[in-house]
């Protein structure tokens, strides 16, 4: 399947340029910084790296820290529910959070995101599936772009495409399956 048209993100959980490398370079990354504590320089590593090979970088949860060390944008998580942080974003920042919820896509919209992921669309490891119906009914619920997130795979992938949505989010999925295909920014899919 030929996914060149849909915006992509892809979170990951640990600064790794050869793996970054191999990526395709239209497929926004999501560094979540959960597990650890950095520095600030850590930071500014992961941006010049990603600056200098032309990757775009969001930053999940910490608005101040990704504008500080310029990121390109910012991910807040649906249990992040402040208010108050993403007034008076700068141009060209892009800001996304997840919602599993009609009350979280409210909160979300009160945030000012961007982009709201729904999910999970199917099943993962950790929960269950809300299924294209309800997904569909949670998309009505908002004028934001809509990024479809959770249990995507080889599987049902596919169904992706009846869905009126242009963007998808994933982990697993892009790192098992995406590869840069040499001359080209499109994307091939084992």
């Amino acid at each position: 399947m030929h996914l060149s048209k849909y915006k992509i993100f892809h979170f990951i959980d640990e600064f790794d340029p050869n793996y970054i490398l191999k990526l395709n370079k239209n497929i926004i990354l999501i560094f979540r910084n959960y597990r650890k504590e950095h520095d600030f320089s850590f930071y500014m590593k992961i941006k010049k790296f990603c600056k200098n090979h032309g990757y775009k970088i969001l930053l999940s949860n910490n608005y101040r820290l990704a504008l500080k060390a310029n990121f390109d944008g910012v991910y807040v998580p649906s249990f992040n529910k402040s208010l108050t942080f993403l007034q008076n974003k700068k141009k060209k920042f892009i800001t996304a959070g997840s919602a599993h919820n009609n009350y979280q896509i409210k909160i979300k919209e009160k945030q000012g995101v961007d982009y709201i992921f729904i999910s999970p669309l199917f099943m993962t490891k950790n929960k269950k599936g809300m299924g294209i119906y309800r997904f569909l009914n949670l998309c009505k619920k908002t004028k934001k772009n809509v990024v479809i997130l959770g249990g995507i795979n080889k599987k049902n992938i596919s169904k992706i495409k009846l869905i009126k949505v242009n963007a998808f989010a994933s982990i697993s999925y892009i790192k098992n399956n995406a590869i840069k295909s040499k001359n080209s920014r499109t994307i091939k899919y084992n």
